[in-house]
């Protein structure tokens, strides 16, 4: 690769910096696009990223520029791994391909308290029991049943109305973004067939890349957070991988095909269908956030219950256990934050899809206890490689909007993945391992096979040296729960 450009779909990435790249506007393009990556993924980069990315820098009320993350791929609209911050003052737009169909997507973290070889010790125990426990695989049910009064609470309510349900720790929700809810929620934009579809789902993991894992801690980076956080060589956690489910599905096909309608009448010329938005401050656009910020709820939710069932499982394996809440972050979100830009303090829409807030030490926002070290940023594996823990640093604002990659992005597609391998010969390669994995479906596995995925630690590597987060511990899994 030329040092100094990267092919990326017929047009020139410009290299600003080791792990930073950049198209400068062109035709319709109001701001650059910046990929942050190193030199290897970004020679890899498919290039319908550059182009998608390039389509979003078209945007009305666009502020800064449209941001790929290291670990981005091509998604609907937006690649995932795109952040991109709209202005409502400018004729900013809210854009749900923005933000994603399973919207508020993310991952919970719990420390356990145990030690690898207590966990190792009951591994297949723990592993059936959590199997048992934890909902998982398309069309999966679980344990609540939600009238219509109660689906308008959890709407409204979040990882709250599930506390208040006792599925949970009073102190769960200090490290909740939101802390838990959601504020400006509106369940009376959701419609009867998300609802529907949401009714039996809430406590399930469902399918795709969604996963519970058991992992253990094997390399700290930087103790003063490691601390903070309740980290330590071989401490053993549970991370939780999921979203809206069915309902936010729904919410994001319902409002895309309504945006695509109203755009000529909002003067809005889209370069992708699939870019179909509508201006913040439109009757539209509020509809769309209010019914966003209820399915953020409905994940809230359903992260919060799914923790309680994985204690319980916990409970009857391993007594001595204790999950505590680490920290639950989405990567599927529209989040309305002020940034400074240009030297004056902006409110800005800002959209991450596939990529994980990283706010900095001293953020208001985060709990006394990070506030010196800075947000835990929660980076998901592929059952066989490792996870991350990174932490928010100084300076990532003016890069990202305080944004971070948010896994490690796919390399194949779930087709390609299957037609390559076999979901039994995964499970026995990772049982080789010592990696145990338990799934309803074979397919499944194949589809998210270790192979299907970028080097996760070449993404962590290239987002720490862009300055969007550093990292502070690599985790690595003992057990997989796959929907």
């Amino acid at each position: 690769m030329n040092a100094g450009a990267a092919a990326c779909g017929g047009r020139g990435l410009r290299r600003r910096g080791p792990t930073e790249w950049a198209l400068e506007p062109t035709d319709a393009m109001r701001v650059p696009a910046v990929v942050y990556a190193g030199a290897a993924l970004a020679d890899a980069l498919d290039p319908k990223v550059c182009e998608q990315l390039a389509n979003v820098a078209t945007l009305p009320g666009i502020v800064g520029a449209a941001y790929a993350m290291p670990d981005a791929h091509w998604g609907y609209g937006f690649p995932i791994g795109g952040v991109a911050a709209f202005d409502a003052e400018a004729g900013g737009v809210v854009c749900a391909g923005g933000v994603g169909f399973d919207i508020s997507c993310g991952v919970r973290t719990l420390t356990t308290g145990l030690h690898r070889d207590e966990a190792v010790a009951v591994q297949a125990r723990l592993a059936d029991a959590l199997f048992r426990a934890i909902p998982a695989g398309v069309g999966s049910t679980g344990i609540v049943r939600l009238s219509g009064a109660e689906m308008d609470a959890m709407l409204s309510e979040g990882a709250r109305w599930a506390l208040a349900r006792g599925y949970g720790e009073p102190g769960d929700l200090e490290y909740c973004e939101e802390r838990g809810c959601m504020p400006d929620a509106r369940p009376d934009q959701v419609s009867e067939r998300a609802r529907e579809r949401q009714r039996a789902e809430t406590g399930t993991l469902g399918s795709g890349n969604h996963y519970l894992e058991v992992q253990a801690v094997t390399r700290i980076y930087d103790e003063a957070a490691a601390r903070a956080f309740g980290l330590e060589p071989d401490a053993v956690v549970v991370s939780i991988h999921c979203g809206s489910r069915g309902l936010g599905h729904q919410i994001g096909t319902e409002f895309l095909k309504e945006m695509v309608e109203a755009a000529p009448a909002f003067g809005i010329t889209l370069p992708d269908r699939e870019l179909a938005c509508a201006p913040i401050d439109s009757t539209l656009g509020r509809r769309y956030l209010g019914a966003m910020r209820a399915a953020t709820n409905c994940a809230l939710a359903n992260r919060q219950v799914l923790t309680q069932l994985a204690r319980l499982a916990f409970a009857g394996v391993v007594p001595a256990a204790r999950l505590r809440v680490l920290y639950d972050v989405s990567h599927n979100t529209c989040k309305v934050e002020t940034h400074t830009v240009d030297g004056r303090a902006r409110l800005l829409y800002v959209h991450r899809k596939g990529a994980t807030r990283a706010f900095g030490p001293g953020h208001p926002e985060l709990p006394p206890a990070y506030r010196a070290v800075g947000q835990p940023v929660l980076i998901g594996g592929t059952m066989g490689t490792a996870s991350y823990v990174l932490a928010g640093v100084d300076g990532a604002e003016r890069r990202s909007f305080a944004s971070a990659c948010h896994g490690a992005g796919r390399a194949m597609s779930r087709h390609q993945a299957a037609r390559r391998w076999h979901g039994r010969e995964v499970s026995a390669e990772l049982a080789r391992r010592g990696i145990l994995v338990r799934s309803p479906s074979a397919r499944g596995i194949a589809e998210e096979a270790p192979g299907a995925y970028k080097d996760v630690d070449a993404v962590v590597e290239a987002t720490e040296a862009a300055g969007l987060a550093r990292r502070v511990a690599r985790l690595e899994p003992l057990i997989v729960i796959k929907g």
